[in-house]
């Protein structure tokens, strides 16, 4: 602290000085020419008067310079990397702390997966913060690789990269008064710390139970006015745009000058190839200002509101006393990053990182072999229909994560039911993958559109039980066969052939290999998918991914069977009452 004062005082010589800079105040939302002078990773100043003298200079030539962008909620899993591997990707894009929810490898592996991520974070160049997660498994309608209760979460608590309770998902368990969901909110709220929400297709009178269980946050509004109504009762909405849910420009409306202070960014799933091509905050930024939000605005709902969203006292802002986290542009509305520094030291430059680490991947056995799908035949596969054709049926939102229920007439042979690709009604599976159970729930699916072949992973949230859809039996237990090779994993099977797959070994999960290696793979994939898609719009995977999460609407299938979530109970596949 007297270094800090007698830095600020001019009795010393700073580290670092970005000179002739245009700084974002996000405070009063004007743009000032100063100096950024820096030392001991803080800024000490924002010259402007040119005083200050330091050992290293660089010229901003009077470029705008910004905050580090802050995604307020995302799931580092989905990337397909681990923490180290996933801060060298976002760098370039300005991304410099991220707060994260790592229920997916909980949900597989418990607390040796929680304590992976914490430790593989540390050695990361941004700052990546957790939220314990809440909803291990997800509900008690499916099969997690582990439980979670308050006793298991409190010892987390004390961690410094902890910041509260990640999303509350089952809300039923909430609204009820569950005691094993009260005893972890309790636990948060007496360690003074947040309570992330998820309060999906909620109605006014659930998100006021949700407040009195001192919920601060939801990320799940795909309307205006869900997130306006959020707002009325306290809460930060954070506007999610990821691969899947792309909420964005539907939630813009409802930020007004007078609430903008509530709103923050988020990402939630991203894979890995959209991040290294368009990054995450940055996209979120420049797609607001395409739309009509003016930048500065924009620029403060990426930063200081995440900031003060969970407590960052010293992020989020170019000011004195802030961490010296700051991103130079070459152009503001498209967001072109020319240069980022964290804690004062330049980190990327020109869209690379200046120094890339060596990645001492350090992972406990049980996590790298956690897929245990058993093998199964065509009889195990088969839905059978008693008094007709009508069936409860899945239909998927194109980029979205909900799912419409509908009632359809589907093709039954000798009382099964028979994929359909003209009417585009095909066969859905999950499996249970972690302890051998021996579930597994069936479910008719329309809007994929898939032509031929079968598409299979291990990524299918909260679960992450082993999901697959085909147009055929033999190329859906193809798929399971492949994941349970790769220890999980991404798979495109067609006539018995796989024609694209990336392991991932990491909890079914998360990749062992550099990006630049898991993304040839991702574009085999891709291409894969074109060849048995040729009309694919939409992101694939992401979108089978969440069918089997049971507390999105309409409808999910689940290991233990087709669920329906608003009535938050198991429904049979064939419709018999007229």
């Amino acid at each position: 602290m007297k270094n800090l004062i007698n830095l600020s005082q001019k009795r010393l010589e700073a580290d670092f000085i970005l000179k002739n800079a245009l700084v974002a105040d996000v405070f009063s939302l004007c743009w000032r020419k100063a100096n950024i002078v820096v030392a001991d990773g803080k800024i000490i100043a924002l010259d402007e008067q040119d005083e200050f003298s330091a050992k290293r200079t660089e010229d901003a030539n009077g470029r705008y310079v910004i905050p580090g962008l802050i995604d307020a909620h995302i799931h580092i899993e989905s990337s397909m990397l681990p923490p180290t591997l996933f801060s060298q990707i976002l760098l370039p894009h300005g991304i410099t702390s991220v707060v994260t929810d790592p229920h997916e490898i909980v949900n597989v592996s418990g607390a040796k997966g929680m304590q992976f991520m914490l430790d593989d974070a540390k050695k990361a160049q941004m700052d990546i913060y957790f939220m314990l997660p809440s909803s291990v498994p997800s509900t008690s309608f499916e099969h997690a690789g582990a439980v979670m209760k308050a006793k298991d979460l409190a010892p987390f608590l004390n961690n410094q990269q902890v910041l509260g309770l990640a999303e509350v998902m089952d809300f039923p368990a909430v609204l009820n008064t569950s005691p094993d969901m009260l005893e972890k909110l309790s636990l948060v709220q007496q360690s003074n710390k947040i309570i992330d929400g998820h309060g999906a297709g909620l109605t006014r009178d659930q998100i006021r139970g949700y407040r009195a269980a001192g919920v601060q946050t939801d990320h799940e509004c795909v309307t205006a006015e869900e997130a306006q109504e959020r707002i009325k009762q306290g809460m930060y909405v954070l506007i999610r745009e990821g691969s899947a849910a792309k909420n964005l420009v539907d939630l813009l409306p409802a930020v007004t000058p007078a609430n903008a202070r509530r709103f923050a960014f988020c990402t939630d799933d991203k894979h890995l190839d959209e991040l290294m091509e368009e990054g995450s905050i940055n996209h979120a930024v420049r797609l607001a200002i395409k739309h009509g939000m003016t930048p500065l605005q924009a620029i403060q709902l990426a930063t200081l509101n995440a900031a003060e969203c969970y407590r960052l006292s010293d992020k989020g802002a170019i000011a004195e006393g802030f961490s010296a986290d700051f991103v130079l542009l070459d152009d503001l509305q498209q967001m072109k990053i020319a240069a980022v520094w964290k804690a004062g030291v330049k980190v990327a430059e020109n869209g690379e990182v200046l120094k890339e680490q060596m990645h001492d991947l350090q992972v406990d056995e049980s996590i790298l072999q956690s897929v245990n799908i058993p093998k199964l035949t065509e009889k195990d596969l088969a839905i059978p229909f008693n008094n007709g054709n009508r069936a409860n049926v899945i239909v998927i939102m194109p980029n979205q994560i909900t799912t419409k229920h509908e009632i359809k007439g589907v093709d039954v042979e000798n009382g099964v039911f028979i994929p359909c690709i003209k009417k585009d009604l095909l066969k859905l599976a999950v499996v249970e993958r972690h302890h051998s159970l021996g579930t597994k729930g069936l479910a008719i699916v329309h809007g994929f559109g898939l032509k031929k072949g079968a598409v299979a992973t291990t990524i299918a949230h909260d679960s992450h039980n082993a999901i697959v859809i085909g147009t055929n039996d033999e190329d859906m237990l193809h798929a399971l066969d492949a994941l349970q090779t790769m220890q999980g994993g991404l798979v495109v099977v067609e006539n018995g052939k796989i024609l694209g797959s990336l392991a991932l070994p990491i909890a079914g999960l998360m990749t062992t290999l550099q990006p630049e290696e898991a993304i040839l793979k991702l574009k085999e994939i891709h291409q894969a998918l074109h060849d048995i898609h040729p009309d694919l719009y939409f992101h694939f995977f992401l979108t089978l991914s969440f069918l089997s999460l049971p507390v999105i609407p309409e409808i999910k299938v689940t290991d233990t069977g087709l669920f329906d979530v608003r009535n938050f109970q198991h429904i049979p596949i064939e419709v018999t009452e007229s």
